[in-house]
C-alpha cells in the first residue's frame, strides 16, 4: 500500500525573552506583590492535594470539573484573591498534574516493553488499558472497566486472537496498580516567589516619565506600578518573578517567533563540546575559545565562596553579594554562548547537525577538584541553545550515541589513545586533535544512523 501525504512544516516557534524592573520597588508595594504570590502558591498546593490523586483522573481532562468545583469551594473568598490569579493558578497545578499522569503512563510502557515474561498478548492487553482513559481511570479506583464504544472492536479483538483467553485479566490489573504507585506522588511547591498574570490584571502605562506595568492587588481596583527598563509592551499571559532582597521583579514574557528558513544552508557538520573550547567542529574550527577561561573564573569564584561561606559558620554576613556576583558570571557566560552559536551556524551554514549526547554529571575515579569542574560545567545550557538555535533556524539537530567517540579513530575505526590533546591511532597512525576527531565521529556516526533510518521509512512504505 502507497502511502502519501504532506508533512506539515512549523512556521514559528515560542521563546521567553524577560523584562527588568527599574529601581526598587518600596516595601509596601512588593508586600502586595508577595501576598498574591503567597496565596497562588497556596491555591496550587490546594489543587494538588484535592486532584493530585487516582480519585480524580476522571476531572482532569478538560478540566471543567476541577474549574467548578474550585469555584463553588469558596477558595478565593476565602483568600480575597482576585479571580485573574486565583483561576491560572488553579490550571498552572492542573497542567503539572496532567504532566505527573502522562510521565507516570510512560514509565509504565517501558516497564511493559521490558517485561520478558510477559505474552505479546498480555502487552497488547495492557497497552489498551493504560492508554484509554476510561479503563485506566476504573482499573486504578477498583471499578468495572469503561470501554468507550470506538474502542470496543479494538478490545475485543485482544481476545479473539490467539492466546486471548489465556489472559488473566485481574492480575494484570494489578500490576498497572502496583506500576502507578511505584511512580505517583502527590505534588507541592514552595514558591511564593512568583505567579502568572493575564491580560486583564495588568496594563503597560506611563506614570510621569516612567514606563512601566500597572499590576492588579488584592486590594479593589488598586494597582502597583512597577518602572521598567524598556517601553516594549505585550498582550501575553506574563509571569512574575519577584526578587524580594533587591525589591525587584523580573516578567518572563512567551513570545512567538518565525522559524529562518536558509536555502543556502546545505553542510553536515559533526560538533563536539568541551569544556575548554566551547565547541569544535568536524572541520577543524573552533567556536567558543574563551568558554574555558570564563568556566574557570566561575569555578573558582563558587569554590573560594562556599569555603569563606563555611569557614565564617553563623557570623556569616549572608551570601546576597555572592548570588549578585554569581549572576553576572552567569549572564555573561550566556551571552558569549549566544553570540558564538550565532557566529557558528553564519559561518558553517549547516542543513544538518550532528551532537553526541552528553554524559551525565558526576564523574567519578578522578580527583574533587575536577570532579568539581565538570559538575559546574553549563554543558545542560549549552545543549539547550543548540537545540534553541536550530529550532529558530529551521536545522535538523541530530543527536547521536556518544559513547567512546573521543576514543574511536575517525579514519579506520580502530581504539586509540591520547597524546595530550592529540588522539593517536595504533592500527593506522591516524593523528590529530582528540575533539576534531571525537566531530568527525559524531558526523560519521550521525550519517549512518540517517541513512539507516531512511532504509526503515522506505521499507514501511
Amino acid at each position: 500500500m502507497n502511502i502519501t501525504g504532506k508533512k506539515m512544516q512549523q512556521n514559528t516557534i515560542y521563546k521567553t525573552i524577560r523584562q527588568y524592573s527599574k529601581g526598587p520597588l518600596s516595601k509596601e508595594d512588593m508586600y502586595k506583590l508577595q501576598e498574591i504570590a503567597k496565596d497562588y502558591g497556596y491555591v496550587k498546593n490546594y489543587v494538588y492535594q484535592r486532584y493530585g490523586g487516582v480519585g480524580s483522573l476522571g476531572k482532569l481532562f478538560p478540566g471543567y470539573t476541577v474549574q467548578n468545583e474550585m469555584t463553588q469551594s469558596g477558595l478565593r473568598t476565602q483568600l480575597g484573591l482576585p479571580s485573574v490569579y486565583f483561576y491560572c493558578a488553579v490550571f498552572e497545578a492542573l497542567g503539572d498534574i496532567k504532566t505527573q499522569w502522562t510521565k507516570i503512563k510512560s514509565g509504565i510502557f517501558a516497564a511493559i516493553n521490558a517485561h520478558e515474561s510477559f505474552s505479546i498478548q498480555e502487552k497488547h492487553y495492557l497497552r489498551f488499558v493504560v492508554k484509554v482513559n476510561g479503563c485506566f481511570d476504573n482499573i486504578l479506583n477498583g471499578k468495572k472497566m469503561l470501554i468507550p464504544e470506538n474502542m470496543l472492536d479494538a478490545y475485543s479483538r485482544i481476545w479473539d486472537e490467539d492466546g486471548g483467553s489465556d489472559i488473566c485479566a485481574e492480575k494484570l490489573n494489578k500490576y498497572v496498580c502496583r506500576q502507578v504507585r511505584k511512580r505517583l506522588h502527590r505534588l507541592h511547591t514552595e514558591n511564593t516567589y512568583g505567579f502568572a498574570i493575564t491580560q486583564r490584571a495588568y496594563r503597560y502605562g506611563w506614570q510621569g516619565k516612567e514606563h512601566g506595568i500597572f499590576i492588579s492587588t488584592k486590594e479593589n481596583r488598586k494597582r502597583v506600578f512597577v518602572p521598567l527598563t524598556d517601553e516594549n509592551e505585550y498582550k501575553k499571559q506574563l509571569y512574575i518573578q519577584l526578587k524580594t532582597e533587591e525589591g525587584a521583579i523580573q516578567i518572563a514574557v512567551p513570545i512567538e517567533q518565525r522559524i529562518r528558513r536558509h536555502k543556502e544552508y546545505r553542510n553536515e557538520i559533526g560538533i563536539s563540546l568541551g569544556i575548554e573550547h566551547m565547541a569544535t567542529v568536524d572541520n577543524g574550527n573552533i567556536y567558543g575559545e574563551c568558554f574555558g577561561r570564563f568556566h574557570y573564573e566561575m569555578v573558582e569564584y563558587l569554590r573560594a565562596s562556599n569555603q569563606t561561606y563555611r569557614r565564617e559558620g553563623s557570623n556569616n554576613p549572608g551570601r546576597k553579594k555572592y548570588e549578585q556576583h554569581k549572576e553576572k558570571l552567569d549572564a555573561r557566560m550566556e551571552t558569549y554562548v549566544n553570540q558564538e552559536l550565532n557566529r557558528l551556524i553564519a559561518e558553517e551554514r549547516p542543513k544538518i547537525i550532528y551532537l553526541p549526547k552528553l554524559p551525565s554529571g558526576g564523574v567519578q575515579g578522578y580527583n574533587k577538584k575536577i570532579n568539581y569542574s565538570v559538575t559546574v560545567w553549563k554543558r545542560g545550557f549549552v545543549r539547550d541553545r543548540i537545540k534553541q538555535k536550530c529550532l529558530e533556524n529551521s536545522i535538523e539537530l541530530v543527536e547521536i550515541l556518544g559513547k567512546d567517540i573521543s576514543k574511536e579513530c575517525s579514519k579506520c575505526g580502530a581504539q586509540g589513545n591520547y597524546q595530550g590533546e592529540r588522539f593517536l591511532c595504533n592500527d593506522c597512525g591516524y593523528k590529530e586533535d582528540k575533539k576534531v576527531n571525537a566531530a568527525k565521529n559524531a558526523k560519521k556516526r550521525g550519517i549512518i544512523c540517517q541513512k539507516a533510518k531512511g532504509e526503515r521509512v522506505s521499507a514501511l512504505i
